[in-house]
């Protein structure tokens, strides 16, 4: 398959490159700057990197011969409230203008998009799922359910094929800190393995919904796989499934695999009003029997994504 990848320098459009350059796929690689192809990934003349704004031009990286697209690019939680006019301007804006240009360049094609459990807010039933009316309380939240309504819309129109996944917190993430609200959720494990400082803005019973980085891109690529009536035309929303972990027993995972030095390295302070409520709004269990019966697979523990991290470190 020829699949374009946007966003495709940040942590998933890395590893989800990482993967389908060795099983063969062709990629196009798209970011506000040129991407890397993934150093460890076979195959790599098989992939094209872009530098482009597909808030300016979205045609740049589209092309009539394209199987399938994910779309990853955005701002993140944290920086889409920091900053009202970017986060509207890359998370809505860019694209609306990007499944425009698809819709005239190469329709029908599999778009799967990245959305996020923050699409809801509070108040809500004990376990959501994709039939509970979408609440967000930030304004990342609020972008991504207003393109997930477009994506219906264009799917049901048969502009597009599409497939909107609803992602958990991802953790344990290798790399820097982003500008994600949940980013501390890996930080206190990755920073410590790696003998740094982090800092938890959280109590021990503070709760979160959780997936590894390795499940993520097993279900990303199970997307692909899917047929385009496995789902209504106008419900494309899958909730990805998760795992529920608190602060203590992320904390537990992290002594276990690198011991009571490790978590030492763990500070304690308090997070902002904002943050605060944007965290406390996220709902931390999900109704995922959607997705489990569209073959899409859950974490066993917690403690298997902090030795999965520790492993990574070794090679």
């Amino acid at each position: 398959m020829k699949i374009l990848i946007t966003g495709a320098g940040g942590f998933v459009g890395q590893l989800l490159a990482e993967h389908l350059l060795n099983d063969g796929h062709i990629l196009v690689l798209a970011d506000i700057f040129e991407p890397p192809v993934p150093h460890r990934a076979a195959n790599q003349s098989n992939a094209t990197t872009l530098k482009a704004d597909i808030s300016a031009d979205a045609s740049q990286v589209l092309s009539k011969d394209l199987d399938a697209i994910y779309i990853f690019h955005g701002i993140m939680s944290a920086g889409s409230e920091a900053d009202f006019d970017l986060g509207y301007r890359v998370n809505l804006h860019s694209t609306l203008n990007l499944l425009e240009a698809i819709r005239k360049i190469c329709p029908g094609v599999q778009v799967i998009y990245a959305s996020s459990t923050a699409t809801f807010g509070q108040p809500l039933p004990a376990l959501p799922s994709e039939a509970t009316v979408p609440t967000p309380q930030g304004s990342y939240g609020t972008q991504k359910a207003m393109i997930e309504m477009v994506l219906n819309d264009y799917h049901r129109r048969e502009y597009i094929n599409a497939f909107t996944l609803r992602f958990p917190t991802i953790s344990v993430r290798p790399g820097k800190p982003t500008q994600a609200a949940s980013s501390w959720m890996s930080g206190i494990i990755r920073e410590p393995l790696q003998g740094q400082e982090s800092v938890l803005p959280c109590p021990d019973d503070f709760e979160a919904w959780l997936c590894s980085p390795k499940t993520l891109v097993r279900n990303l690529l199970h997307a692909l796989t899917l047929e385009r009536d496995c789902m209504p035309p106008h419900v494309r929303q899958v909730l990805l499934p998760g795992i529920t972990a608190n602060v203590g027993q992320m904390l537990q995972a992290l002594k276990e695999v690198g011991g009571e030095d490790a978590v030492k390295l763990v500070k304690r302070e308090k997070p902002s009003p904002e943050i605060k409520a944007m965290l406390d709004s996220w709902p931390i269990r999900f109704d995922v029997s959607k997705a489990l019966g569209l073959g899409f697979v859950a974490d066993s523990s917690f403690k298997n994504a902090v030795q999965d991290f520790a492993d990574s470190l070794k090679k």
